[in-house]
């Protein structure tokens, strides 16, 4: 009869323990937080009507990549899904919206990084891909390169069911009239890679924390306004516009891609976090505010730490930023630095 008993309190004991980790296996914990490119971006600059729609975009994308993750999704495809809805959109400069080269050519790169495994995927200079991001992750998920670029990275689109369009799918007349702005500005700013003032930064990107405790990060866009001779930006080079390590964060940037590179800002944040033991908010601040404004660069950051830390750091008016958590799942947008 003891025995019995023993045995039933054992039995009782076992399904209470095992309640907790039944729910706990449906309680989801993630973080997203996004960008949609940082700049001169004032409320003076900003009419009623195309504010509401930049919030309405941002949020859009947010909820996308909520659905994933709620539903216990990747945070690579929670990534690739809030991208997406930002590329196509013409809001934004990346996909759908991107800005025009020197010769009137929409060129596009992206880049996406697992946290998990440090795999990591890019494109560059591809003229066709409605959707960069996707083709990013097939490079990385599909070939055993990082970066691929302009008609190779096109021909390993068509292989691998990337979805093409014509390149007149990129023309908006807002772009066009704004480099047709910048040539007639200033005739010298053919000459460089970016003209004096176009400091409209429409750089998408996206950062995610999943149920696992993986984290993954994407950026996409279209470059700098009346950009010459093939030039890349930050974007699509790992460490410097992207990069994402579970160890301690990922992150997304935007900006003058040239500073980015120099001052390796991705991966410079990660490493604070991981060797000198800083907070994400901390880390983004000393490499944003400090060694990127040293070198004379512009532009700002979304970094997201493996503990689900969320942080934005930039030197510029303003940037397109929003962020949603487990514990907090409604959209919180903002665009302007106060």
């Amino acid at each position: 009869m003891f025995c019995r008993h023993i045995l039933v309190s054992l039995g009782v004991l076992g399904v209470i323990s095992a309640l907790p980790q039944a729910a706990s296996a449906q309680d989801h914990i993630y973080s997203l937080v996004i960008h949609g490119g940082a700049g001169t971006i004032t409320r003076d600059s900003m009419t009623d009507e195309t504010e509401a729609a930049y919030r309405v975009a941002l949020s859009d994308a947010l909820m996308k990549g909520r659905a994933v993750l709620e539903s216990g999704g990747t945070a690579l495809d929670a990534v690739t899904a809030s991208i997406m809805v930002m590329e196509d959109s013409d809001l934004f400069n990346a996909g759908k919206g991107a800005v025009f080269t020197h010769d009137g050519r929409n060129e596009l790169d992206a880049a996406i990084m697992d946290g998990r495994t440090l795999n990591a995927g890019a494109i560059t200079g591809v003229t066709r891909v409605r959707n960069p991001i996707t083709l990013a992750r097939a490079v990385m998920e599909q070939s055993r390169h990082v970066m691929l670029a302009r008609e190779g990275a096109e021909a390993f689109a068509r292989d691998h069911d990337i979805t093409l369009v014509s390149p007149t799918y990129f023309y908006t007349e807002r772009r066009y009239q704004q480099l047709l702005a910048v040539q007639k500005k200033d005739k010298e700013a053919l000459l460089l890679l970016d003209a004096p003032g176009d400091h409209e930064f429409g750089t998408v990107g996206a950062v995610a924390l999943d149920k696992d405790g993986n984290i993954a990060a994407g950026t996409s866009t279209g470059g700098l306004t009346n950009k010459m001779w093939g030039r890349i930006g930050d974007s699509p080079i790992i460490g410097a516009g992207t990069y994402a390590n579970n160890k301690s964060c990922g992150v997304s940037a935007t900006g003058t891609g040239e500073y980015f590179i120099r001052a390796t800002v991705a991966r410079e944040i990660c490493a604070l976090m991981e060797y000198k033991s800083y907070s994400v908010q901390q880390a983004a601040d000393q490499v944003i505010h400090q060694n990127l404004t040293r070198l004379g660069g512009d532009g700002g950051v979304i970094a997201l730490a493996h503990d689900g830390a969320i942080a934005y750091s930039f030197n510029t008016e303003g940037m397109y930023r929003g962020q949603l958590t487990s514990t907090h799942p409604e959209p919180k947008v903002e665009i302007y630095k106060d």
